[in-house]
């Protein structure tokens, strides 16, 4: 293993402490947590948006925090997710009186000690409501799931959530965005190789020199499938299939696209596949508003790409839009 960092145990607390750093007059880290927060929140009169969940995925969570975004993010040890005290500090400290929403990829770790967290802040008077975001099409149930999998769609649901409460929208609204784009949005994803955690120092799973996996989860877990490795056409063509037959969009709707890589894979590779996917939505009549390209979601070292389609309106467009100014990603 070759990856610059100490001590493997202090990882996750180095990085933290790099980014505000980094970001010192955009981000703040609660005292003895793994929480950043906007350094100038909580933002009166407006609802608080956090998330959450294991480390390794950067820029998600924290990337994520700033104007038209997310109020704040716990972070979890690589790959395991925050404990409910570290959820619980995260509300308190981004709600200023409008209430909080949560948002929460589908893993049983988040989704349990989220809820507990919930019930916590809500004895203490703070109002909270939740959307699970399970954009993963590959899988219905895996080895950290009840149903699909949250992964790269969750951005999105940041982006509309956030925008919605930057343009004063009460907790309901904000709510009802977020759920919006839960409904409209379906991901899938590969992996040309395994990720190396800091603490196994190994491969997280085998893959041979000649094989992929296709349905891959963001934690290295089973795809749908495991086959010889194939062409980028090809690859882009099996996991756009897979995301539009499950939306199951009529002709002419409009789409927001996000090539995502996993962290290992360059730039070039991902345009690469983009070229194929625009060219598939085309022939099914779709039309882009939109295309993302960049690593949005990772998964540590590990080489592969995911898809993301979101089916947008006029609404949707307008939050997407929106004015954002993040450490990841900024929108004018």
């Amino acid at each position: 293993m070759k990856k610059l960092i100490n001590d493997p145990d202090d990882v996750v607390d180095e990085m933290l402490d790099g980014m505000t750093a980094t970001y010192p007059d955009r981000l703040r880290r609660l005292p003895d947590t793994q929480v950043l927060v906007r350094d100038d929140g909580p933002v009166d009169e407006k609802v608080g948006i956090v998330t959450g969940g294991g480390s390794g995925h950067e820029p998600t969570h924290a990337g994520y925090v700033g104007d038209g975004m997310l109020d704040g993010a716990a972070a979890g040890d690589v790959f395991s997710s925050p404990t409910a005290d570290e959820f619980e500090a995260l509300i308190d400290a981004c709600d200023a009186g409008d209430g909080v929403l949560a948002v929460i990829k589908n893993y049983e770790g988040d989704v349990m000690n989220f809820e507990t967290a919930i019930e916590l802040a809500e004895m203490e008077g703070v109002e909270v409501e939740s959307v699970v975001v399970d954009d993963d099409v590959a899988v219905d149930d895996s080895l950290y799931t009840s149903g699909r999998r949250g992964v790269c769609g969750t951005i999105l649901v940041h982006k509309a959530a956030g925008a919605k409460a930057a343009a004063g929208g009460d907790l309901a609204e904000v709510k009802r965005v977020a759920e919006k784009v839960v409904d409209n949005v379906g991901t899938m994803g590969t992996a040309l190789t395994s990720c190396v955690t800091p603490e196994k120092g190994e491969p997280t799973f085998d893959l041979g020199d000649d094989e992929i996996e296709l349905g891959i989860g963001i934690h290295g877990e089973p795809g749908t499938e495991r086959t010889e490795a194939m062409s980028a056409d090809a690859i882009t063509e099996e996991l756009t299939e897979a995301v539009l037959d499950d939306l199951d969009l009529d002709e002419g709707q409009e789409v927001l696209t996000i090539v995502n890589g996993m962290g290992a894979t360059p730039q070039m590779e991902l345009f690469v596949v983009n070229r194929r996917l625009q060219e598939l939505l085309g022939e099914r009549g779709l039309e882009t508003y939109d295309a993302w390209v960049g690593d949005y979601m990772t998964s540590l070292d590990m080489a592969g790409a995911s898809i993301t389609v979101c089916a947008v309106d006029d609404e949707l467009k307008e939050l997407f839009d929106a004015p954002a100014d993040t450490p990841a990603l900024t929108t004018r």
